[in-house]
């Protein structure tokens, strides 16, 4: 036997909440912290200090704050023709002190705002005293989807029973674009079918509104659309066939191929191009959520960079140590006791919790500002190199706090809603061994050489690498058809035949 002692990491709850509650959007916080309002009754929404119910005569004293708080673009043709519609659609911190620091929040001047203060009342939320049963929302029309659409046409369409299960089951296979991903044979076996049951309910469906709906490609989505206007002859079905020389402008090969001359071509070509590739997109988009930053950045007076959090997006809370009181005293069985002492234990440590996490956001947010300056004032084409263990060092974290405070978050700047994850990025050596470039940096110096080019004078991989060295970066011809190919942006051979074909059409 031996005696033996020794250290160890240990993930107590309250830490995997803090943890957890760091990486939250803005729209997860709010559903988490409904969520324990629902379930703890010593956690209440903290009341605004202008509505009517503050400080009112007679009015419940404020619930107070625990003892342990803190201190406080073009054609679709140009882009999404290719030959195949799926190209087309193409250490853990040891303690909570380096998880949730609590220095201050760096050199740069910060507005007063929330997780800047020493109380648990933090954020602004904003539940204020509108009833609970309130919803706008009721008070809306449904969106009819593309299923209901055809689930609807189907239903006048088809009078045989059998037909119509095999058709409502073939509508559940049609994706938002209005395509079929199905498979056939697999769709009849399922049902009982035969294969050209399932062939004929698929055909009847694909004359249904919006024209094209059900096509299980390009070509035949298009050929549906062509055919309800009585023009899908022969040289239009050879060119819906060969939409990949179209997609490569390789028209001398589509007017052999078509039998045409070129001003038919033209034509056909201009009539393909006002269709709709995607037609079942006209229905039932669903809920567009806005764009909501979580810190807001703007320029002082003095030319300093102002950071705040965003208050619209942090909920309220207190715990209310009145209620806790009172039912303190009539609790009376050991059971009762434990449950209001977990009760105070997890609202204390969540409003904690809360508060450190705006803290620690707004630490980051204050520290990639610093780094990121010249971006913010002179544009994308200054972007530094930045990674996740340049900020942790420079605040005094670990690298895993830093990552999970950036992840969901986003950042309102002079330059536009960006989520802070765009203000890190890799380093690309100088030519001239200055300061290094970062990546985003050079992808919008290529973007920018490739679209001031002209059909004369298409620039190549090799060029633009020999461009981009007398710019002072040093890449490797490798590097720049990857950023490229990341921009969606063809090769020099294609982009002269589509501009060759541009002019043409201008012409």
């Amino acid at each position: 036997m031996e005696f033996r002692q020794s250290q160890s990491l240990v993930m107590t709850p309250q830490l995997m909440q803090a943890i957890k509650l760091l990486q939250f959007s803005n729209l997860e916080l709010v559903a988490y912290v409904e969520a324990e309002l629902e379930r703890n009754p010593l956690l209440e929404r903290a009341t605004e200090p202008d509505s009517p119910d503050h400080d009112a005569p007679g009015a419940e004293p404020e619930a107070q704050a625990p003892q342990d708080a803190p201190p406080a673009s073009g054609d679709w043709m140009e882009g999404d023709l290719a030959p195949s519609r799926e190209a087309i659609e193409t250490r853990l911190d040891t303690d909570m002190g380096n998880v949730f620091p609590d220095e201050g929040t760096g050199e740069r001047s910060v507005a007063s705002g929330p997780g800047g203060g020493a109380s648990t009342e933090w954020g602004a939320g904003g539940g204020g005293d509108r009833g609970e049963d309130y919803n706008p929302e009721a008070f809306l029309a449904a969106e009819t989807t593309l299923a209901d659409h055809l689930e609807a046409q189907l239903s006048v369409a088809e009078p045989d029973p059998v037909r119509r299960l095999i058709g409502f089951h073939l509508i559940g296979l049609i994706d938002e674009t209005g395509y079929f991903s199905g498979d056939l044979d697999a769709v009849a076996e399922q049902l009982g079918a035969t294969r050209a049951q399932v062939e004929a309910v698929l055909a009847l469906i694909q004359t249904f509104e919006p024209s094209g709906v059900g096509a299980r490609s390009l070509s035949e989505c298009l050929a549906l659309q062509l055919r309800d206007k009585d023009r899908c002859d022969p040289a239009m079905q050879a060119l819906l066939d060969n939409l990949e020389l179209l997609a490569r402008h390789d028209r001398n090969a589509l007017k052999r191929i078509c039998g045409v001359d070129a001003e038919d071509l033209a034509d056909m070509i201009a009539e393909i191009r006002r269709l709709d590739p995607k037609p079942g997109l006209a229905y039932g988009g669903g809920v567009v959520h806005p764009l909501v930053p979580d810190v807001f950045v703007r320029e002082a007076s003095d030319g300093a960079w102002l950071i705040e959090l965003n208050s619209e997006t942090l909920p309220r809370v207190l715990v209310n140590q009145t209620y806790h009181a009172t039912v303190a005293q009539a609790a009376r069985s050991p059971q009762e006791k434990t449950f209001l002492a977990d009760c105070l234990q997890s609202a204390s440590w969540l409003t904690r919790s809360l508060d450190q996490r705006a803290r620690t956001i707004l630490k980051v947010a204050s520290e990639i500002v610093r780094q990121q300056d010249a971006f913010l004032v002179h544009g994308v084409r200054h972007l530094r190199p930045l990674n996740l263990r340049t900020v942790a060092d420079a605040i005094g974290m670990h690298e895993s706090t830093v990552s999970r405070v950036t992840s969901n978050k986003y950042i309102s700047t002079p330059r536009g809603v960006l989520e802070m994850k765009f203000f890190f990025s890799s380093s690309i050596a100088s030519s001239g061994g200055g300061e290094a470039h970062a990546a985003e940096a050079v992808r919008h110096r290529i973007k920018s050489l490739i679209e001031a080019e002209t059909a004369n004078d298409v620039l190549s991989d090799d060029t633009l690498v020999q461009k981009l060295k007398e710019d002072g970066v040093d890449i490797a011809r490798r590097t720049v058809a990857k950023y490229r190919e990341s921009m969606n942006i063809p090769s020099s051979v294609q982009r002269r035949r589509e501009k060759q074909a541009l002019r043409g059409d201008a012409a």
